[in-house]
């Protein structure tokens, strides 16, 4: 009877503690598809299974942590600002050079904020943890701007990838005061409309 209610008990301990360990899984993987919202299910397929993609998204968050990102100072913010208003002016003579000078621009204020801006893929992984919503906006606008290099893309095409870039750019200058974009990373409507320029040549 002894060894019974002995084997009782331990079948209910390890029930506990698997009930737990299953309790705390979800809860952390609840929390990460939050954070990262359609980056999770990215990352899922991307490395194959959940356990891989979680391994990445936990090291994207501690890479960012020790970058000590940082917020714009108020001054920053209004010449940044300025600086897409000239970048979206000169989309209407020269729509290339407009699509080029968002990107640097975009790239301006991450290094700014304190990312590291050498490479595309890695400045994705970063921003994805803190700028998720962005980050297919940000992938469109990189695409574009690909094929513009090659003399692909139409003029529609490089409207929508300043549309794309200006996204990101928001996201970026609404966090850096602590007013993120309600709209789930769309462009702001208060944002001016670009033109739709006949393409030259």
């Amino acid at each position: 009877m002894t060894l019974f209610l002995i084997g009782v008990a331990v079948i209910v301990i390890v029930i506990i503690v698997v009930t737990v360990l299953i309790m705390r899984t979800m809860r952390g993987r609840g929390k990460l598809r939050g954070q990262f919202g359609s980056e999770y299910d990215r990352a899922v397929k991307d490395r194959g299974n959940w356990r891989a993609a979680e391994r990445d998204l936990h090291d994207r968050q501690n890479r960012v942590e020790d970058m000590e990102i940082r917020p714009l100072a108020p001054a920053a913010r209004d010449f940044y600002h300025a600086e897409w208003t000239r970048v979206q002016d000169r989309f209407v003579d020269t729509p290339e050079d407009a699509l080029s000078d968002a990107d640097q621009l975009v790239r301006r204020v991450m290094a700014d904020r304190g990312y590291e801006t050498s490479e595309f893929q890695q400045r994705v992984a970063d921003l994805s943890v803190k700028h998720a919503p962005a980050l297919d906006h940000y992938r469109r606008a990189h695409d574009i701007s690909a094929r513009a290099a090659r003399k692909e893309a139409s003029t529609e095409d490089l409207r929508q990838a300043m549309v794309h870039y200006r996204t990101l750019f928001d996201d970026l200058l609404a966090d850096s005061i602590g007013e993120r974009p309600q709209n789930g990373g769309q462009p702001s409507r208060t944002a001016p409309d670009l033109p739709h320029t006949p393409r030259k040549g």
